[in-house]
């Protein structure tokens, strides 16, 4: 199938007033926009130096930046880490503004983020080391329950 020429191509007429993508502010901007922002702030700095840094696959992080991987579903601490990394380099990013570019509000250190986290690692250890991960928490509940 041939695809129009891209100079043939019209797009729809927006509403007088209404913003366009070049016009939208830092709120609204998706994953892609927001990262492509950020990474200008830092002169320097690549995808591949921040892929590395955060603990993410670059091939993960280009295919974020390029549109052709969904971002909804990010790990929470991969989000997270890309906030620490960028903070680092002295890019003006919040958690907030990070979540918001996937659809998904902060999460807070609640309870069940932390009971979940805590889960996901231990399942990801092998028999023997999860049996030492018990070990080792009961020891802290014994001295918690003695001090």
């Amino acid at each position: 199938m041939l695809m129009a020429d891209p100079h043939d191509v019209t797009s729809p007429q927006h509403r007088p007033g209404a913003p366009t993508a070049e016009d939208r502010a830092h709120e609204g901007e998706d994953l892609a926009a927001l990262l492509a922002r950020l990474l200008d702030e830092v002169p320097g700095k690549t995808q591949k130096d921040l892929a590395t840094e955060a603990g993410i696959p670059y091939p993960t992080l280009n295919a974020w930046m390029n549109r052709t991987r969904g971002t909804s579903r990010i790990d929470t601490d991969l989000l997270r880490s890309m906030v620490d990394v960028l903070r680092r380099w002295g890019a003006n990013i919040t958690p907030r503004e990070m979540f918001a570019s996937v659809g998904r509000p902060v999460p807070g250190n609640s309870r069940d983020e932390r009971e979940a986290r805590l889960l996901k690692l231990y399942r990801q250890l092998p028999d023997s080391q999860q049996r030492d991960a018990v070990k080792y928490v009961e020891a802290l509940l014994q001295i918690t329950q003695v001090s």
